[in-house]
């Protein structure tokens, strides 16, 4: 399949249900590698910010992924770090903990989405994991009139501290039930939140990376409602 991209935005080819591409972003002169898949007649697509040393190659987001584009959301998985730079991380994992530098990178990918056409129109949401929570939740507070609704999955929403305050985005926190210390970080987070629309659901059994029969699907499932509740009923 022959992708032609022009300034950044890749165009997407189409089939009966949805349109699916693999879109190269480019941003202050480095190129993000990414997967956007549009169903048809989606009124909203949620962005895929990836935590510690994953990629868009995630089987848990790709999963969680497939979940919502089921029903009706588009979906963009992108790397915010570039190939060489994952070398790097590979090695020092410093860079997944450079909340500044993934926040920002995905500042400029919501840019990039509002200025495709094929996505400038539709409401947008963050799904972020891990360090991509805090990344999410700073970004959201750049994008206030864009950015509709944030999940965090086993996320550190407390690493966006500064920003927590100032993010209007309904937010939903997803921890694990047997992820004892992150549940604490999650509930710090919350409590210095002030939107009226946030909430912390604690998915029984589950440990940090939701590996556990039945615990993902969860995930999906309140992922799912929520953002439908937030960008899929918005006009």
């Amino acid at each position: 399949m022959e992708i032609k991209s022009f300034q950044g935005v890749t165009n997407i080819p189409s089939n009966t249900d949805k349109r699916d591409a693999e879109v190269r972003i480019s941003i202050d002169g480095i190129h993000l590698e990414g997967i956007l898949s549009i169903p048809e007649g989606a009124r909203g697509i949620v962005v895929f910010v990836h935590g510690s040393g994953s990629s868009r190659h995630s089987p848990r987001n790709q999963y969680v992924a497939e979940e919502l584009q089921k029903g009706g959301l588009g979906t963009l998985l992108f790397d915010l770090l570039t190939v060489e730079e994952e070398r790097v991380d590979m090695l020092t994992r410093h860079l997944r903990f450079d909340i500044d530098l993934l926040s920002k990178r995905l500042i400029d990918t919501t840019n990039w989405l509002l200025h495709n056409p094929d996505t400038e129109k539709l409401n947008i949401g963050y799904f972020g994991s891990s360090t991509g929570a805090a990344a999410a939740l700073i970004a959201a507070k750049e994008h206030s009139e864009t950015v509709k609704a944030v999940v965090s999955r086993g996320g550190r929403p407390d690493l966006a501290e500064s920003a927590l305050m100032c993010v209007k985005a309904p937010t939903l926190l997803i921890v694990g039930g047997e992820d004892i210390q992150v549940i604490d970080l999650n509930r710090w987070a919350l409590d210095r939140m002030v939107m009226p629309e946030k909430e912390l659901k604690i998915v029984p059994g589950a440990t940090h990376l939701f590996e556990e029969p039945g615990t993902l699907e969860e995930v999906a499932r309140l992922a799912g409602e929520w953002f439908k509740r937030y960008i899929s009923e918005q006009t």
